[in-house]
């Protein structure tokens, strides 16, 4: 690694399989998320797994497989992994180099789905059809980073999500795109019954931020979960999404400013 890039961040997601790939291959897959989120992440993964929650994992813009494969290496073996993405960016060549990305660090043919498509075409009833009608337990969605594609692949997760399911955003806060926000809090609106629980913050402006969305009810239950797990990492403040809705923030170095 050289000099001008941060250092890896110390953090365990606790999941064996997922830890080795974090320290040894994570960063030999091509692509733009952090080690610290996908650590997060699979935890998540993990801890619902301890609740009795099963279903399906989704990606929305799975690239070339860097967190698809963390989201699975923490999943219970056997369960399904849907992946899409239009694998034509950067080149027609990225779907081959998913496949044996996948293939290299251990999530084998049976258990995921590759769809090649782009989500602006896509019903949620033809999503629900390739899971078999499975619910999904855990959603990242990190697509085309404009306000139609996001709008259009909330309302397309939250259809398929389970009653105790995570979305998780891509490059929110980032500054490249700023109106992003403007879109989930729009979301929000539409629907009350949704709520961001955790802001996991930047590794550097390459791996942004992410939200973590899930269902009102459940949200203490993963924020104490997280709280647990790692208080090292917690920004004491936490995030005003308005009405009273405060969030957990994750941040690998969390600090306040000092005021003389």
């Amino acid at each position: 690694m050289t000099a001008d890039l941060p250092q890896p961040i110390e953090i365990s997601s606790g999941v064996a399989r997922l830890d080795a790939f974090l320290t040894s291959g994570y960063e030999e897959v091509k692509g733009m998320s952090s080690r610290f989120a996908a650590a997060i992440a699979g935890h998540l993964i993990a801890f619902q797994s301890t609740r009795g929650v099963a279903g399906a994992i989704a990606e929305i813009g799975a690239f070339k497989g860097r967190f698809f494969i963390a989201m699975m290496l923490a999943a219970r073996p056997g369960e399904k992994g849907l992946a899409i993405d239009v694998f034509t960016w950067p080149t027609e060549a990225t779907l081959d180099e998913f496949i044996d990305n996948c293939d290299r660090h251990g999530v084998p043919a049976s258990q995921r789905i590759v769809w090649k498509t782009d989500t602006l075409k896509m019903r949620a009833a033809s999503m629900s059809k390739k899971l078999g009608g499975e619910l999904v337990r855990f959603f990242h969605i990190d697509g085309d980073h404009s306000d139609r594609c996001l709008s259009k692949d909330l309302e397309l997760a939250t259809a398929v999500m389970h009653p105790e399911g995570i979305i998780c955003l891509d490059d929110m806060l980032h500054p490249g795109y700023p109106t992003l926000v403007a879109t989930v809090m729009r979301y929000l609106k539409k629907h009350p019954d949704m709520r961001v629980f955790c802001v996991v913050d930047r590794e550097d402006i390459v791996a942004a931020p992410k939200f973590m969305l899930c269902r009102r009810e459940t949200a203490p239950t993963y924020e104490a979960e997280l709280m647990r797990a790692f208080p090292q990492f917690h920004w004491v403040l936490g995030a005003d999404f308005g009405k009273e809705d405060w969030c957990v923030v994750l941040t690998p170095r969390p600090r306040l400013a000092v005021v003389d």
